[in-house]
């Protein structure tokens, strides 16, 4: 071996180009065998078998050898300075748009009877009312529509359409859903909606330009839509009628499309029909919109539409037009150096965001950082690049929960989520932006787990560590704000020291959306929680629980509780 090596050496001493030839091309086989190993791995993708582990769920620590503070594992694999921003993800699959037969895996009897009983299960949220005629340039129900070509289901239809408060939801080709506020087709035979769900055959989703349509039982009343339109509810037509809606247009032919537009002319975000008068104006003292009616006592049949209520003299049915109310827009810094810090404090995910848009309409003034989120500021929250001691904005945004960070603030408005609906929240920040949503891939691969395992505990420290350390702090409930923003955001201002103004306070109502909240399209269509996460999870919400009322305060909603 040795004699071997002796004749090696020498042949290419005497020979060097040899030699560096040889060895570049041994340089060149190990970098592709390199390569070709980083590329083989086992990517994560939607659908691919999960580990033992991952299946299990997380191991998550009880709180009570927790300390209390902002500590997390997630920060440390997360790099520098994106902390605030995760990527978006495009969807790359394709869906087909061409129509073909539908599969006949039984008669139309045995596909009614699967169909049928399919709507018994639905019936606590929407009541199905039959099979109706389509056309692809007049359609029967004319809102939002979306399609699946993979996935649709019964439920997901009717939860997006419920979700933006309109009335029916109609399923067409075992894909397509379609919402709207009224039917203007005519009935079709049973047997003609006969295609079954992409996403569960065991359902009927319409057929060839045929919809199965559902009226939706627990729409969301106050974001009942028609067309453009958003419906705000039935109301007593108000004194001083003329004062409180100040423009008026008799319509002998009335139909909402005709008081809607109207109203938009005239540059009104309210339109009320009453019975063959159309009145526009805004929300006011006079008016307020918080005082609704049974919508019986608004069903009169419109003259130009059979299937449309108009109202009466006595009873108003009111929408609100696509008019912008621009009595609450107008925002400014604070015209003094403030003498006191204010924290808008929340755990990630808990809706913060969307309390500073609330806060700046309010008050007028805009909210500062404790960070910077360039997103945000390109939003209109020119708050955002101010230094959060710069006393110029009329609260501060922050996450923080150490003692030491608590303590720099004077008082606090404290906003407390559901950690079931928090976590998911930031989870798809964290993955996909402000109003993005994380991949599925995300949820089903190992990502969501340590995600859970790291932040629940947090959410839990979080308000605990505000509790007892903060100054002066007012707790609020996200859930809340969302049912009765008026009083919510009435006690809000009322800390921060700003005269509230009524009138501004009933604009915000008619623009507290923004353009911060995600779209019910990309829901999860299963529960992404393990029983050993909401063991643990339930643990948290027990002891927050318990703290608030210690401090004689109203303990955490009913529905943060698991069913």
């Amino acid at each position: 071996m040795a004699k071997l090596l002796l004749k090696l050496q020498r042949y290419f001493r005497r020979k060097p180009v040899r030699f560096f030839t040889l060895l570049a091309l041994y340089l060149a086989a190990g970098s592709l065998v390199f390569l070709h190993s980083g590329f083989s791995g086992e990517p994560t993708v939607p659908g691919s078998p999960r580990s033992p582990a991952a299946a299990e769920g997380p191991g998550l620590p009880y709180l009570g050898v927790m300390q209390l503070s902002r500590g997390f594992k997630a920060a440390a694999t997360m790099p520098a300075g994106a902390r605030r921003h995760g990527p978006w993800f495009k969807s790359t699959s394709k869906e087909p748009s061409e129509r073909g037969k539908s599969r006949d895996n039984g008669g139309p009897r045995s596909r009614a009877l699967r169909g049928r009983s399919g709507r018994e299960k639905e019936e606590d949220r929407a009541r199905y009312i039959g099979c109706y005629e389509d056309n692809t340039r007049r359609r029967t129900l004319r809102g939002m529509s979306f399609f699946d070509y993979k996935k649709m289901t019964v439920f997901r239809c009717q939860d997006n359409c419920a979700e933006r408060g309109y009335l029916y939801a109609g399923l067409e080709f075992g894909a397509e859903c379609y919402c709207g506020h009224k039917i203007q087709a005519s009935n079709a035979s049973e047997s003609e909606c006969n295609m079954e769900c992409k996403g569960e055959r065991s359902n009927t989703c319409g057929g060839i330009n045929r919809l199965s349509i559902y009226r939706l039982e627990l729409a969301q009343e106050s974001a009942r839509r028609y067309g453009s339109a958003i419906f705000r509810g039935c109301f007593r037509q108000p004194e001083n009628v003329s004062i409180a809606l100040p423009a008026s247009q008799l319509m002998l032919n009335m139909s909402v499309d005709k008081c809607v537009d109207f109203c938009t002319e005239k540059e009104f975000p309210l339109a009320a029909l009453a019975g063959t008068t159309c009145r526009c104006g805004f929300p006011s003292t006079l008016f307020p919109l918080h005082e609704r009616e049974d919508e019986q006592l608004c069903a009169h049949k419109c003259a130009a539409e059979e299937f449309e209520s108009c109202g009466s003299a006595e009873f108003l049915l009111v929408y609100q037009t696509q008019v912008q109310d621009n009595r609450c827009m107008d925002r400014r810094f604070l015209p003094s150096r403030a003498k006191q810090l204010v924290a808008l404090a929340s755990f990630p995910g808990a809706g913060n965001t969307w309390a500073r848009h609330l806060i700046e309409l309010a008050t007028g003034f805009y909210t500062g950082s404790y960070y910077f989120d360039g997103s945000l500021y390109n939003k209109g929250f020119k708050g955002e690049r101010d230094h959060w001691r710069s006393g110029r904005t009329i609260c501060i945004k922050t996450h923080e929960s150490g003692q030491k960070e608590i303590e720099s603030f004077d008082s606090a408005i404290l906003l407390i989520r559901n950690p079931y609906k928090a976590l998911m929240a930031e989870f798809n920040r964290k993955y996909g932006g402000h109003i993005g949503f994380a991949a599925h891939a995300h949820w089903k691969g190992k990502e969501w787990p340590e995600f859970v395992a790291n932040y629940a505990p947090w959410w839990a420290t979080h308000t605990l560590d505000w509790l007892r350390y903060g100054k002066k702090v007012l707790v609020v409930h996200f859930e809340d704000l969302k049912q009765d923003l008026f009083v919510q955001l009435q006690r809000m201002v009322a800390l921060l020291g700003v005269p509230a103004c009524e009138d501004r306070l009933l604009c915000v109502e008619g623009q507290k959306d923004g353009n911060f909240k995600r779209s019910g399209l990309r829901k999860l269509e299963y529960d992404p929680y393990t029983p050993e996460m909401r063991k643990v999870i339930s643990g948290y919400i027990r002891t927050v629980d318990a703290a608030l009322k210690l401090r004689n305060l109203s303990g955490v909603p009913e529905d943060y509780f698991p069913r």
